[in-house]
């Protein structure tokens, strides 16, 4: 396989695999509550503004000297007060993505595992968070090939799921009678679901001396991932209707085989683990390039903050996913807006946007307030 090739593979089911996380197990949930059509509408708005800005972010990192991340960038081109705002939201962010991820991919560990070795919860939940932080210290080869792995297995598990349950599936399921009190439930999760922006500056360095491939594999990560949140809805919602549980896959032990259940948690457990393991090598690196921590400090913290957060009581998991998509994600957005006006001044869609990612923060924090 010729090098560029192969960068482009790799950096392709990085990026993929990283937006295919945890976000989208909550949107069977959330589709049973206002239909499976306005969750595409909600894929076609979002995931244009989500492309728009994800490849206005990757025209920075092109023009801007390497080594960096979005608190390093909001320094370069917006000054101190960006770099402090982009330290917060990006951290806090990431840390929330993180603590999802040791939820829900510490249930599914346990739900695989524990009929065989018995065992709590929180024993499974330690054991996804070790594995993950010792792949975080050895670093991105490791994890780019762990990556790439958990992505084939990733389609092949959920097409084997697929073959074996497509019998149960009922369409009436998909078209619930919408509940308007949910109408913007959507927007933190799928923005949460497709944000992809984080990784940009770690893909950029992966391409060498083919930089110019990461305008092609922004588009294509986040249409890739629209499919397969879409099929994932139809799959789960078609199969369980009204007993949709918040982590999608639990409430399918109430229909399905246990094979096929194995299975279910066995998908469950690689997309969140091989998003686990990137997001937390991106943060790790934004507090050592960044922040100037130390490494091994830089891995101490981000590592462990989501774990104590874990243990203190933090384990609501669509509340977390609605607060990071629609908040820290939205700051984050806002930030990249302002730093591509710097470099584009007459690019009219920074405006719009804006407003968009604006409103909403405005009713995140409307929301989470209540």
């Amino acid at each position: 396989m010729k090098s560029a090739n192969k960068n482009f593979i790799y950096a392709l089911s990085i990026i993929t695999g990283t937006i295919v996380g945890v976000g989208f197990f909550s949107l069977p949930f959330i589709a049973s509550k206002v239909g499976f059509l306005v969750m595409l509408v909600y894929f076609l708005v979002l995931g244009i503004l989500i492309i728009l800005t994800h490849l206005f972010f990757a025209e920075l990192s092109l023009k801007t000297p390497d080594f960096k991340r979005l608190p390093g960038f909001a320094k370069f081109y917006l000054g101190s007060w960006g770099e402090k705002v982009a330290s917060i939201s990006f951290t806090v962010g990431l840390f929330g993505t993180l603590l999802a991820y040791l939820i829900v991919g510490g249930e599914f560990l346990g739900n695989l595992l524990s009929p065989i070795f018995g065992g709590g919860a929180a024993v499974y939940t330690i054991i996804y968070f070790f594995l993950g932080a010792i792949l975080i210290f050895l670093g991105m080869k490791t994890i780019a090939k762990v990556e790439l792995c958990g992505l084939l297995a990733f389609f092949l598990i959920a097409a084997a799921i697929f073959i074996r349950s497509k019998s149960f599936i009922k369409i009436d399921n998909l078209f619930p009678s919408p509940d308007l009190n949910y109408l913007f439930l959507p927007y933190g999760p799928i923005l949460f679901s497709l944000w992809g922006a984080d990784l940009i500056p770690e893909i950029e360095e992966m391409m060498g001396n083919r930089k110019d491939l990461l305008k092609k594999i922004i588009p294509l990560a986040i249409l890739i991932a629209i499919i397969v949140y879409s099929f994932f809805i139809f799959l789960i919602l078609g199969i369980s209707g009204a007993q949709t549980t918040e982590s999608g896959l639990i409430g399918l032990k109430n229909f399905l085989p246990s094979g096929t259940i194995r299975l279910a948690f066995l998908i469950g457990l690689l997309t969140t683990f091989t998003s686990f393991l990137t997001l937390g090598l991106t943060l790790k690196k934004v507090f050592w390039y960044d922040l100037k921590i130390g490494k091994n400090l830089a891995w101490l913290v981000t590592c462990s903050v989501p774990l104590v957060l874990f243990f203190i009581g933090f384990k609501n998991f669509i509340p977390i996913i609605s607060f990071v998509g629609g908040i820290a994600l939205g700051v984050n957005a806002i930030l990249i807006l302002l730093m591509y006006r710097k470099i584009n001044p007459k690019s009219f869609l920074v405006y719009p946007l804006l407003l968009i990612f604006l409103g909403g923060i405005i009713y995140e924090i409307i929301h989470f307030l209540r």
